[in-house]
């Protein structure tokens, strides 16, 4: 079901923080009008473009979906019957960033409240992460500049940080949820990402016409605010 990109007000004049929660709630209620046959159907719709963004990795980064995420189950199913190892997060005491191995969904299971579903398993530092030719990660949007509005825990601007060079990391949204008309709040820790993938279509931000686009219409303000 195709949506228009969601309305979102500018934030500069707020703080960071601030300007950051209220997009969040405008956001995650755009994404709890769906049904759950829409966010099913968004899952199946994904498999296509993560198999092909991933190319030949042979081991990709990725994450459990929950609520009303974009599904990533069929995606992460598809890329382990393909051959790849699928590294997911395992949160631990203290939400340590830390990596488990993903062998089917069957093994996924909730391992302690408020978290989502992790694998059994060994646990690995947050290091292996560097063994990824793909990272694929969670996000409420994206904008033009590659800045991300993440859910707010940090977990993921803090673990990218081992990421080999030149990794592709490439976030996972639905695609009104791509921010052509504003640029979101962030902050220095902020990592931005480089590349996007929707139920649609997935792509690198460098060169895109959705940059090109977003940038002609409102260079000013947004190369003003990204400076900010």
């Amino acid at each position: 079901m195709e949506r228009p990109q969601i309305p979102l007000p500018r934030t500069d004049g707020y703080e960071a923080e601030d300007a950051k929660q209220m997009l969040r709630q405008i956001i995650r209620e755009h994404r709890a009008l769906r049904t759950p046959q829409e966010r099913a159907e968004v899952g199946r719709s994904l498999v296509p473009h993560v198999l092909e963004a991933v190319g030949a990795a042979r081991t990709v980064a990725a994450w459990v979906s929950q609520g009303t995420e974009p599904s990533t189950l069929a995606s992460l199913a598809a890329l382990h019957e393909q051959g790849c190892t699928v590294l997911l997060p395992v949160l631990g005491p203290g939400l340590n960033r830390t990596w488990g191995h993903y062998t089917s969904a069957q093994d996924l299971a909730v391992r302690a409240p408020g978290r989502p579903p992790e694998p059994s398993g060994p646990v690995l530092p947050a290091e292996a992460v560097a063994d990824a030719d793909v990272v694929l990660i969670p996000a409420l949007a994206i904008d033009a500049h590659g800045t991300r509005l993440g859910q707010g825990g940090g977990w993921y601007d803090r673990v990218l940080v081992h990421t080999r060079p030149g990794t592709p990391v490439f976030a996972v949204i639905h695609a009104e949820e791509l921010v052509g008309d504003v640029t979101l709040p962030r902050v220095e820790h902020d990592v931005p990402v480089g590349a996007v993938i929707t139920p649609d279509e997935w792509f690198l931000l460098e060169g895109s016409a959705f940059r090109a686009e977003a940038l002609g219409n409102g260079a000013s303000a947004l190369d003003h605010l990204a400076e900010r």
